[in-house]
């Protein structure tokens, strides 16, 4: 298995958690993210790191029934988004689902730019839902410097489309994920 699945994995078992720290009352709660609640975050979470990985996997589209779905309406949502991640992860253990490129719609990137790219969607916004409902999101070092990699190589085209606002100073001594959050426009110690 290569290093990227590895990173899958850990940022999924670490986003699954969050999610069932995620009390029922805490979903009409505004979120670190503006203009969105913790629900509206935790169902943007669930369709792009959940759905988004095993369809990238799998070369098909989300569809339009996905894209509108609150997946928080029941109370076993986080355990449904685990088994979707679970999934989600046999699907990407496949080793044609990381060769050639995904069609996004708009655009086609190698399989493993894809991958990466879900890897640093689960470590940020899982951070986001676990800021907004008072829990931490920790990663290995190893993880940590992966999704910085991938913050800094794709942070010019995420801030030119509003996915990420301007970066902020990371502390003195900070690791490579609060330096990853902190160039997402994060500020790890707010």
């Amino acid at each position: 298995m290569n290093s990227i699945h590895a990173h899958l994995t850990t940022c999924a078992a670490e986003a699954a958690r969050v999610a069932r720290g995620v009390g029922p009352e805490q979903l009409s709660s505004p979120s670190v993210c503006d203009r969105w609640t913790v629900r509206e975050l935790a169902c943007h979470l669930v369709l792009y790191s959940a759905h988004g990985l095993e369809h990238r996997a799998l070369r098909k589209q989300l569809p339009e029934e996905l894209t509108a779905r609150d997946f928080t309406a029941g109370a076993d949502w986080a355990e449904q988004y685990a088994a979707q991640l679970d999934r989600a992860l046999k699907a990407w253990s496949e080793p044609a689902a990381w060769e050639g490129e995904v069609d996004l719609g708009f655009t086609a990137l190698p399989a493993p730019e894809i991958a990466s790219l879900i890897v640093k969607e689960l470590a940020l916004h899982g951070w986001d839902l676990a800021r907004s409902t008072g829990q931490e999101f920790k990663v290995p070092d190893e993880t940590g410097e992966f999704v910085l990699a991938v913050v800094d190589e794709h942070a010019a085209v995420y801030r030119q489309y509003d996915g990420f606002a301007e970066p902020v100073a990371p502390a003195e001594g900070a690791t490579a994920f609060e330096r990853a959050l902190a160039t997402s426009g994060r500020d790890p110690r707010a």
